[in-house]
């Protein structure tokens, strides 16, 4: 049996009634009465799109160098600080006095992308014991940890024989967590040195040293170390994969917003410079976010000359660029089926007339593919070609409450709504992430019509909060989810499902928002009500659904809610769960029940149908 026809022979009338752990006489005095209607009946049900819930990653915030991207060495190439010799080489540092190590910068590098080289001179006949070089402290402090493997990249060079031990020691350069001796007795040409480090201990801020003892100059380029266990091998943070694994994504817009475009446009992103070998990325300065990348996190990894970039991602292995993306190891083409036409542009003067060429050029080639522009569609039609417009808002929490049914009165016919950056960020509301942002985040989104949303921005380094608030807050070695990544977890199983009318009656609405959608896992079908009390008083509610032709499997049913003592409460690295997603069962979940809404909160109840009804009625 179908999806749909399951669907089809499921719906008669339910009146719904929960009786909340949370009845308190003092609330119960202050509560308000509401009654929300669920027209379950098929044929005024709506399918969503596929594509409706989905992510956005930017290289903001360090979001990918010293974030996704396990890559430890910062400014492993030495480029950062420019082209022009000697160069700035932060964050690396001396480790000896004046007299026993010269440090600087020239361009003997044998990447022709990649220019400059380090080169050490030691000084020194009697070096100290321990020895003089450099080291790089990573983003902010290296998490090594005890048991676990490093995997070590460099290019060296030297005139003579090479005595040089590379370590992983905690940030005082005191305590040793792992050591290896590099010998080499010709090394006059550029070497490739890889080798593995064993963790014998634990440190949360740890540097990298490569240190010597013998007298003589040594060159270095292109030095990277990388934990051994990331996600599938492919070079990214495993425990951050998995919370976006975990909100089940249907899309991912990439690789950002303004990082891509950048102030300048010496500055911009530059596709063809972060493919192939990460040794030849040049790397380059986002001048909006103002920090360097070396683009080990490059187009390759994460997957404008638009149409060289599209033939990488789905040509033919026979076409110019199909053939360098199967020569990296993938010949099959990547799934691209949307195209952004700029970021935030509609209103620049020459963005209507660009935007066309770039429109006529992708459809001819590319016929399929689905373009986005940057113009507002929602209030009147648009004056050019689109199969979809963009739609950003960042606002205070209450205004993005009212925009809960912002596009409930956009036309079906034309170019569909990619809301695909919205958040509240008034300080006053958010903090770093509070329960109020993301109750006004919830509430937007059981609005109508809109394609695809993605949150914005996604991940946040504690220690570069260039843009506050975001879903995910990590460090070197700990990351949580703030409310807003947890709220996003109730609409996970909308993409794909079905959505139905609803009403609601009560003299408090204007504090609530609502929404209804059945959808299916692998063994069951479930109608799900969600509801968002924006207000201080607690609401006593009735949930009445028609259209229904099965009663309720109690033993599957369960309700969760998103609340806190406080609406302005976060979640911290000290507390990951302070405001998180409750969910209980509802065993004795009759055909009528009530329930008691706590104030600011949001709340879902998933009513798993009787399978054993609905296959007897068929």
């Amino acid at each position: 049996m179908g999806f749909k026809d399951a669907l089809f022979c499921t719906f008669c009338s339910l009146l719904l009634f929960f009786f909340s752990c949370k009845c308190l006489s003092a609330e119960l005095e202050l509560a308000q009465k509401a009654l929300i209607e669920v027209d379950a009946s098929w044929n005024l049900s709506k399918k969503i799109p596929d594509t409706l819930f989905g992510l956005f990653f930017e290289e903001i915030n360090h979001a990918g160098a010293g974030g996704i991207w396990a890559e430890l060495v910062s400014n492993r190439g030495f480029e950062a600080g420019g082209p022009h010799i000697p160069s700035n080489i932060d964050p690396w540092s001396v480790i000896g006095d004046e007299s026993s190590i010269y440090v600087t910068t020239d361009s003997s590098s044998c990447f022709s992308q990649n220019i400059v080289a380090l080169r050490m001179e030691i000084l020194c006949d009697n070096c100290p014991d321990s020895g003089v070089g450099i080291f790089n402290p990573g983003f902010w402090g290296m998490n090594i940890e005890e048991g676990k493997t490093y995997n070590l990249v460099m290019h060296i060079r030297s005139l003579e024989s090479v005595e040089l031990t590379a370590s992983l020691t905690c940030s005082d350069g005191v305590q040793n967590l792992a050591s290896v001796s590099i010998q080499y007795i010709d090394p006059s040409n550029w070497t490739k040195i890889e080798m593995q480090l064993l963790a014998q201990g634990t440190c949360r801020t740890s540097r990298l040293e490569l240190k010597s003892v013998k007298r003589g100059v040594i060159w270095f380029d292109q030095v990277s170390l990388m934990p051994s266990d990331t996600y599938k091998g492919h070079g990214f943070r495993k425990e951050l994969i998995y919370m976006l694994l975990e909100l089940k994504p249907k899309f991912l817009r990439f690789p950002g917003g303004c990082f891509v475009e950048g102030s300048w446009l010496r500055n911009a992103f530059r596709w063809r410079e972060t493919i192939g070998p990460w040794e030849q990325r040049p790397g380059h300065f986002g001048d909006v976010w103002n920090y360097w990348t070396d683009d080990g996190l490059g187009y390759y990894e994460f997957l404008q000359d638009v149409l060289d970039s599209l033939e990488f991602a789905r040509g033919s292995v026979e076409s110019t660029w199909g053939s360098v993306r199967a020569a990296m190891g993938h010949p099959e083409w990547f799934p691209v089926k949307y195209v952004a036409i700029g970021n935030e542009d509609c209103g620049k003067e020459f963005y209507r007339g660009n935007y066309l060429k770039f429109y006529n050029a992708i459809r001819k080639a590319y016929p399929d593919i689905q373009m986005i522009s940057n113009c507002d569609g929602s209030s009147r039609p648009l004056d050019h070609p689109a199969d979809l417009y963009d739609f950003h808002v960042y606002t205070s929490a209450a205004n993005l409450f009212l925009m809960k049914n912002k596009f409930d009165r956009t036309s079906r016919i034309g170019p569909k709504v990619f809301v695909s950056e919205y958040a509240v960020n008034e300080q006053k509301d958010t903090g770093k992430g509070s329960l109020l942002a993301s109750l006004a985040e919830a509430a937007f989104l059981t609005g109508d019509v809109v394609q695809m949303a993605s949150y914005a921005p996604l991940f946040v380094n504690d220690n570069d909060r260039t843009w506050n608030p975001d879903a995910i807050v990590f460090n070197s070695w700990q990351q949580y989810g703030t409310p807003s990544y947890w709220m996003q977890t109730y609409f996970r199983e909308s993409s794909g499902s079905v959505s139905h009318p609803i009403t609601i009656s009560s003299s408090y609405s204007d504090s609530l928002a609502a929404s209804a959608i059945t959808w299916h896992d692998t063994e069951d079908i479930f109608l799900r009500v969600k509801i968002v009390n924006f207000g201080r008083n607690a609401v006593n509610l009735t949930i009445s659904s028609k259209g229904l032709q099965a009663g309720v499997n109690a033993a599957k049913s369960t309700v969760t809610v998103l609340t806190s003592d406080n609406l302005l409460d976060e979640n911290s690295f000290s507390e990951p769960n302070k405001v998180v997603p409750v969910t209980s069962k509802l065993p004795d979940a009759p055909e009528e029940m009530e329930t008691l809404l706590a104030p600011y909160s949001f709340t879902s109840f998933d009513l798993a149908l009787d399978q054993h009804k609905l296959v007897s009625d068929m």
